[in-house]
């Protein structure tokens, strides 16, 4: 199988996030913050998830510096990999909409913030970070690089990881018993699973 199928699942994967993700930015950006969480830790997450989940692919597509580690791309991987992406990308456009202006790519609750338990919320408490998740076991499938390709995986857990729990206490801090109720109902990330 060619890599440019790879490189073109890569392309629209990317362009996907970037599309999905603009609007919801403008719009919010139109809402004021009222507390912002945002630390060192953060910044350092925000630019490791910034090169995993975009540089190192952008590098493949368009550089020869990592077809050191190409690899013949098959598609019983390469088809499935597109569908982990088409769904994570679904799930990443619902998170958005579903959070309206309350959405920020950091720690911030902005003002006439509100707890979200409808939509894919209903299911998970951070779907974006499955949304996430899809996206980097896609990267895998659809990247035939031994860089690049887990390169995701790497940005998403260290995201996942070191920061779920700051939100989770910034969300406990804003909306407290309700907050508490709602993370009965729901799982972190997999619906099912707690």
């Amino acid at each position: 199988m060619s890599s440019w199928f790879g490189k073109i699942a890569v392309l629209v994967h990317l362009l996907g996030y970037v599309f999905i993700r603009w609007p919801h930015g403008n719009r919010s950006a139109t809402v004021k913050v009222v507390e912002n969480r945002r630390g060192g830790l953060e910044t350092g997450l925000l630019l490791v998830a910034m090169l995993t989940t975009t540089l190192l692919p952008v590098l493949w597509l368009t550089t020869r510096l990592l077809a050191f580690a190409d690899y013949p791309l098959r598609p019983g991987v390469f088809w499935p990999g597109v569908a982990l992406m088409l769904a994570g990308l679904y799930v990443f456009h619902r998170s958005h909409a579903d959070l309206g202006t309350n959405w920020s790519i950091t720690l911030q609750v902005r003002e006439n913030h509100s707890l979200v338990t409808s939509g894919v919320y209903s299911k998970v408490r951070h779907p974006m970070y499955s949304a996430m998740m899809l996206g980097a076991l896609a990267q895998i499938l659809i990247l035939p690089n031994w860089v690049a390709g887990p390169a995701y995986l790497v940005g998403f857990g260290l995201l996942y990881v070191l920061r779920v729990s700051a939100e989770e206490r910034m969300m406990l801090d804003k909306f407290c018993g309700e907050y508490e109720a709602y993370m009965k109902k729901t799982a972190r990330l997999v619906p099912g699973l707690g």
